[in-house]
């Protein structure tokens, strides 16, 4: 799933992961290229820190929604989770193991990458909205 999520970023937003942690190498960082903030990370943990049984590991996906409400929505269906490691309120973690299909993993790209947009793209975006 992983590569089909680069894929989808890299033709829409034309960015690619980068690998920040040194500690953690294999979790990407999908971020913007002006403001440089994250809007995707992806980790790889045991499956009982989500709360589900087994201890094999499990990739998931860390996305910004913009209201603590849909969080709240979100979490409830199968393969959604309050953002692990994170401990804002508006982010979410995904289970990347095909429970939640890609269509919606990308809905929620496209909704975390508006959310950390820079002030002057939200502006734009807005303006031209009217």
């Amino acid at each position: 799933m992983r590569e089909e999520i680069f894929q989808y970023v890299k033709k829409k937003y034309k960015v690619e992961s980068d690998y920040p942690f040194s500690t953690a190498p294999t979790y990407p960082v999908l971020r913007h290229k002006d403001n440089r903030k994250w809007f995707v990370l992806i980790m790889d943990i045991p499956r009982e820190k989500l709360g589900l049984e087994g201890s094999e590991h499990v990739d998931i996906m860390n996305v910004k929604l913009g209201d603590p409400m849909l969080v709240d929505m979100i979490v409830r269906q199968p393969g959604y989770f309050y953002g692990y490691h994170i401990t804002r309120s508006n982010w979410i973690s995904i289970l990347l193991d095909g429970t939640v299909p890609l269509e919606e993993i990308c809905r929620w790209i496209d909704e975390s990458y508006a959310v950390t947009a820079s002030r002057k793209k939200k502006e734009k975006k807005q303006k031209t909205r009217e």
